[in-house]
């Protein structure tokens, strides 16, 4: 039997997960009406609640592995739900790690960008604008689909 602490961890990834959808829109918002410096804070500080989750998401897997011998809770669904939850499940993994690269590289150009345009440089922000539009819904998807894996593996009837 885990500690109470390694149960909670689930619940503390979920709501890491949401704030970063949540952060994420408003970063979007943010740069669509013109607010350049805000929009730079709420993604540094999307960046940071998102590195926060990959922490607690990775202890939390490996206590779990250390207390019950299996890194990860069974999914119990029955009928059609559980080819769908696999189905989020896979994508959501998939593009994870195609997320976890491409979310610092966004960062580095649009930080890099805004250094050179302080320095008098020509701006250079269309490494950033391209990257980040692949970057965005990607980060989006996965944010929110890491909140809907935890209500159908903790929460959904018979889990």
């Amino acid at each position: 039997m885990a500690p109470d602490w390694v149960t909670w961890l689930p619940v503390v990834n979920a709501s890491l997960n949401g704030l970063a959808t949540l952060l994420l829109l408003r970063g979007w918002r943010q740069i669509k009406t013109g607010q350049r410096d805000a929009h730079r804070k709420t993604m540094l500080t999307t960046f940071a609640v998102s590195a926060v989750f990959l922490a607690c998401y990775l202890v939390y897997h490996a206590a779990l592995q250390h207390y019950t011998g299996s890194g990860s809770k069974k999914f119990e669904g029955v009928g059609l739900i559980r080819p769908v939850y696999y189905s989020i499940l896979i994508s959501h993994v998939f593009l994870a790690f195609f997320v976890a690269v491409l979310v610092p590289v966004t960062l580095w150009k649009g930080l890099k960008s805004e250094k050179g345009e302080r320095l008098g440089q020509p701006p250079t922000w269309a490494a950033h604008r391209k990257f980040a539009k692949v970057t965005f819904p990607l980060w989006l998807y996965v944010s929110v689909t890491g909140v809907v894996i935890y209500f159908l593996a903790y929460h959904w009837p018979n889990s």
